[in-house]
């Protein structure tokens, strides 16, 4: 483009979202007194914030971070630990601690994402298949559920199981609003089993979570939204107090539960973490919903589109073309903090089907929280796009997008 001023652009840019970022505001403000609830009802004081040591018997700091979670999900109890080392990590833990041999696990959002795949139908990997645990997934239609093959799965189903984000597939993430639909028709089907939710991406997104609308179980991590750019690792299990019950008998061992479990550095990063989270989150939807808005004015395809509020705080853009694509995560990389000075490259990445680019410069490793973009470089070649721990920054690598782009 001749005489192309990226600062007008991005200022038109915020002027049409002005009123969803309002919204966006809105959301944040109902979720900080949630967590500021939370914190206030469970006492929560600077003791809270010492580690412990050995089994860690006694360690208010762990069992306290728990119920704080709990509380501001509408969850009746919770596990957090620095123990649980990714999303993927605490979602094992806790399929694991629920499913039994000759179970069947119903996975009624489409296909879950890569690096769950081998934990459920691995071979010879300890997966869930090894343990004589059966598999089952229905497909979306049009990005949606299908109910009439959901009825039909829940005949054999043990465990109903939802990814809430949307991976590395082309679909919006789903609402609290679609669980909660699904979740009454399943029950209304007579499923009396488990409703569990990877709840990736999407925690204080909405005012609502999944546990406040029928899910059983959610899990997530803490390098994500709720460690609100501050936990340095871990992961979250909260819901139903028989589940996550039988689920600490499987992080710890199931003699001991979640009595032992000592963290010598001290919890301050997960409750303030936790504490700036709905703000943080908020700040990565403007910075979500800023480059979408501004992608989509040069012509390239957004999920969601550019005129809808996000449901988690990933975007994918459509490229249809590899040197678009990797231009692109280039730059956000370029933008970063953190080795900004990198050029990323595709590489065979540890549980992932294809090989992945991935753009992440970040103060704690691999945090999607902050700003980064990945992606399986192949046909049609998206780049998933997340984070931002501030809009500003956001706004800075959308220049240098722009530089590289237009």
């Amino acid at each position: 483009m001749v005489n192309f001023d990226k600062l007008k652009y991005i200022e038109a840019c915020e002027n049409k979202l002005a009123s969803k970022f309002k919204v966006i505001d809105e959301v944040a403000f109902f979720n900080q007194r949630k967590v500021c609830e939370a914190f206030a009802e469970n006492k929560i004081a600077v003791r809270h914030f010492s580690g412990s040591t050995g089994y860690g018997y006694g360690d208010e700091g762990r069992d306290c971070l728990g119920k704080v979670f709990a509380r501001a999900f509408g969850a009746e109890d919770g596990i957090v630990s620095p123990h649980l080392l990714s999303g993927t990590h605490a979602l094992t833990v806790a399929l694991f601690g629920i499913l039994r041999p000759g179970d069947t696990l119903f996975c009624i959002s489409g296909m879950p994402y890569d690096t769950i795949r081998g934990v459920i139908y691995g071979e010879g990997n300890g997966s869930l298949k090894d343990f004589g645990i059966k598999f089952r997934c229905c497909d979306l239609i049009d990005g949606k559920f299908d109910y009439a093959a959901v009825a039909d799965g829940l005949k054999e189903a043990n465990v109903v199981y939802i990814q809430r984000s949307r991976g590395y597939e082309l679909r919006d993430a789903f609402s609290v609003e679609e669980i909660e639909d699904v979740c009454r028709f399943v029950r209304k089907n007579g499923f009396g089993g488990c409703i569990f939710v990877d709840n990736c991406y999407g925690e204080f997104v909405e005012t609502r979570e999944p546990t406040d609308a029928g899910a059983d179980v959610i899990v997530g991590s803490l390098i994500k939204n709720p460690g609100g750019g501050l936990a340095q690792t871990g992961g979250y299990i909260c819901g139903r107090e028989k589940y996550v019950d039988l689920i600490g008998k499987r992080l710890t061992a199931p003699s001991i539960g979640v009595e032992v479990g000592s963290h010598a550095f001290g919890y301050q990063y997960y409750y303030q973490g936790f504490f700036m989270a709905p703000h943080t989150v908020a700040q990565a939807l403007k910075c979500s919903m800023l480059i979408g808005e501004a992608m989509a004015g040069l012509g390239y395809k957004n999920y969601p589109s550019a005129d809808e509020l996000p449901h988690d705080i990933t975007r994918a853009i459509e490229f249809g073309d590899a040197g678009k694509m990797v231009n692109f995560i280039r730059e956000v990389q370029y933008a970063s903090p953190v080795d900004g000075y990198v050029t990323c490259e595709p590489w065979d990445m540890p549980g992932y089907d294809d090989r992945i680019i991935m753009a992440a410069g970040t103060f704690v490793s691999g945090a999607s929280i902050e700003l980064s973009a990945d992606g399986p470089v192949k046909p049609p070649y998206i780049a998933y796009f997340q984070g931002g721990l501030t809009y500003e920054h956001g706004k800075y690598a959308l220049m240098k997008i722009l530089d590289k782009l237009v």
